[in-house]
């Protein structure tokens, strides 16, 4: 009988369903969870610190005028107006992972019309890094035919146009975030002096 007791007690302990063994299951489970929990927790914090999606930023270092060609034909009230600008951007990352933004298009306009254009090729920036851009904008004749305004600009001597660039990507942290940055810079070519005057930049982020 005794031999027979032990053997059930020995049996009973080496039971899936014994409460040891339940109670060791419940402890290595409790334990997961909570590192699970700590694990994200601490995603969680250098998600919203360190890692921290921040909003890469634009500024226009110069604009410079590159070419000005222009005649006037009173007779027939028509315009010939040639006009190109240089113009050095500077982007900096402040994000501790890389900017990648894709093809871009920067745009010259007259009174909100578009009037020239240039691509501006897709590129990265590193972590904290900063990169320079140099572009020139042109205008294109074919797009200033129906251009009413033109022609009273010219003849006034001063031309207003503005530049406008536009960058999007994406900023990965954990996930992918969506980064756009607009930069756009109001000036007025002065024809007589073949100057520039009253250049006003504009920054803005979405992100």
């Amino acid at each position: 009988m005794e031999t027979e007791s032990s053997s059930t007690k020995l049996m009973e302990a080496n039971s899936p369903k014994s409460p040891g063994r339940r109670r060791r299951c419940i402890c290595l489970s409790a334990t997961a969870a909570a590192l699970l929990a700590l694990g994200l927790l601490l995603l969680l914090i250098l998600g919203l610190t360190v890692f921290k999606a921040r909003r890469p930023t634009t500024r226009v270092d110069s604009v410079a005028l590159d070419d000005l060609d222009f005649s006037v034909d009173l007779a027939r009230l028509r315009v010939v107006v040639n006009v190109s600008l240089a113009i050095g951007i500077t982007i900096h990352n402040p994000n501790r992972v890389g900017f990648k933004y894709h093809n871009g298009t920067a745009l010259l306009r007259h009174r909100g019309n578009e009037i020239g254009e240039v691509p501006v090729p897709a590129g990265r920036i590193g972590e904290r890094d900063t990169r320079s851009l140099n572009l020139t904008l042109a205008l294109m004749a074919d797009r200033i035919v129906s251009d009413s305004t033109l022609f009273n600009d010219v003849v006034s001597g001063t031309l207003p146009i503005q530049a406008y660039v536009k960058l999007s990507g994406k900023v990965r942290i954990v996930l992918s975030i969506h980064v756009a940055t607009y930069s756009t810079c109001d000036v007025d070519v002065i024809l007589t002096n073949r100057t520039l005057s009253n250049l006003k930049c504009h920054y803005r982020t979405n992100i």
